[in-house]
């Protein structure tokens, strides 16, 4: 039996909401059918918006939205996307499909979603092809209230007042698909666009994001952040506010990106060794945070993880340019895993978005005409939504055996736990085993015996269980009653191939 040992009394970071964030880019049909299907459509919509899609999303809580990539951020020129619909410029999307853009999903669509779905905006700055005047010009354009240009152009286009652009990524992917850049280039680059990115009076300063490494290039970290860091005030944060890491679990090659294995039919092998790729994050974080820590040793400056998740083969028959994939069991547990060691690691962590947020990759909701079904990622992101904001418990997890074999072993049981201001304690775990359920015992180190269950929930089903347009409730949560009270806590029981969810509270 493996014990939880959790001690609220020792209250650690705050788990921003961020961390649960997603992204949503110009690629397949992400967001034309997917989020957006036009003013005129026969789909049930708002201004656009999927009615069903929205309101999916509110459900699921999501705190911030990504947009408009991705490596098309990098090629993606604002004005493109203004004014009359009939008048917007046709492109051909080079890095997706090769499908024409008819760019009706632009800057005020962007807004209208976000402010449909009550989330925080995080916009992508083009640098690989694009000018620091225009990069300037979009912010005023989004945030300046008053008399300029680019206000008056917002408001001749129909919205006289401003927006709010939380954060702002400076560029994306500049080492690869954003200009193949060298890290002190970028950084130099980075230094310069940046200065630009004005904060008009009486507006909360917008965050900025340094465009930082592809997985394990701690050589860029390490060179981006000494090109931007003064060493001498007023600049002792680099200036940045984050610095975004993009790290993709593909479940068979490392090697070739053109065989990366099928979203749904693999073996138990290629199973742990998928979530064996997945605990790699883990690794990542404590070694770029490391980095971080020698020129910002109080940890002002976030870990942006805004590019993660599975990455398989399309499914079959679809375009290979819209990285269409289903979404099974193993990508719950992969996300569950995800969000705890984020949670766990929130002193640095301060955003993550999944990649990405509908019928690319790793989504959690899929459409086909019509129709919408919830993926189990999506149920793992709603049961974990309580961790949003709530303050981190420091935990430790005893006797906790391993699975899969060789260089495949993973821990049977991943958690984390957190306490929000009500005093109400969220519980998260993964049983990762696709043979054996597991026994925990979950202890408290002060007033155990005073808390009580308030809400539990559970996800589970075989490893390539998923839900289809046929069978939509296939994989979904369910009420969690297998625990018993103890003087000390609880005991649970948590079934095999599993994300389990409980609140307590006195």
């Amino acid at each position: 039996m493996a014990k939880l040992v959790i001690n609220n009394e020792n209250k650690k970071s705050k788990i921003n909401e961020e961390i649960y964030g997603h992204f949503s880019e110009h690629l397949g049909r992400c967001i034309y059918e997917g989020l957006y299907v036009g003013e005129n459509s026969e789909i049930p919509n708002k201004n656009g918006m999927r009615t069903d899609v929205v309101e999916a999303l509110k459900e699921m809580k999501i705190p911030v939205l990504r947009w408009p990539g991705g490596c098309f951020a990098d090629e993606y020129h604002w004005k493109d996307g203004i004014g009359k619909k009939e008048d917007r410029k046709k492109i051909i999307n080079t890095h997706w499909g090769g499908v024409v853009e008819d760019n009706s999903f632009g800057t005020h669509e962007f807004f209208e979603l976000c402010e449909q779905l009550g989330c925080k905006t995080y916009v992508n700055a083009n640098v690989g092809s694009g000018t620091v005047r225009e990069m300037s010009e979009w912010v005023e354009y989004m945030t300046f209230k008053g008399v300029s240009p680019m206000a008056d152009l917002r408001a001749k286009n129909g919205h006289e007042e401003p927006w709010r652009v939380d954060y702002l990524g400076v560029g994306n992917e500049n080492w690869g698909c954003g200009g193949n850049m060298r890290p002190v280039f970028y950084a130099d680059l980075y230094r310069d666009y940046q200065t630009y990115v004005r904060n008009y009076d009486g507006n909360e300063p917008i965050k900025k994001i340094c465009g930082g490494p592809n997985v394990d290039d701690y050589e860029w970290t390490s060179k981006v952040l000494d090109t931007c860091f003064d060493h001498t005030p007023p600049q002792a944060h680099g200036h940045m506010d984050g610095l975004s890491l993009h790290y993709y679990t593909l479940p068979e090659t490392e090697d070739d990106w053109n065989i990366k294995g099928s979203a749904t039919d693999f073996t138990e092998e290629i199973f742990y060794q998928t979530l064996k790729r997945s605990y790699f994050m883990e690794e990542l974080i404590v070694k770029h945070g490391a980095i971080m820590d020698q020129y910002d040793p109080e940890k002002k400056i976030g870990l942006i993880i805004d590019e993660w998740g599975i990455w398989a083969d399309v499914e079959p028959g679809t375009n290979p340019g819209f990285l269409y994939q289903q979404n099974t069991m193993r990508d719950a547990l992969v996300a569950g895993m995800h969000l705890n060691i984020f949670n766990k690691h929130c002193d640095r962590v301060k955003m993550a978005c999944i990649a990405q947020m509908v019928n690319v990759l790793q989504s959690v909701i899929l459409t086909d005409g019509a129709k919408m079904i919830k993926t189990p990622t999506y149920y793992v992101f709603k049961m974990y939504k309580y961790h949003q904001g709530a303050t981190l418990l420091a935990s430790d997890l005893l006797n906790n055996s391993t699975v899969g074999e060789g260089k495949n072993e993973v821990p049977k049981v991943f958690e984390s736990v957190s306490e929000d201001e009500k005093g109400v304690i969220t519980i998260t775990l993964t049983n990762n085993s696709l043979d054996s359920e597991e026994k925990v015992e979950i202890n408290l180190v002060s007033d155990g015996d005073k808390y009580n269950v308030s809400e539990s929930a559970v996800l589970t089903g075989t490893m390539n269980a998923c839900n289809t347009f046929d069978n939509e409730s296939n994989v979904k949560e369910e009420s969690f009653e297998n625990y018993e009270k103890t003087q000390n806590g609880l005991n649970v029981v948590l079934p095999k191939c599993s994300v389990v969810m409980i609140r307590i509270k006195k």
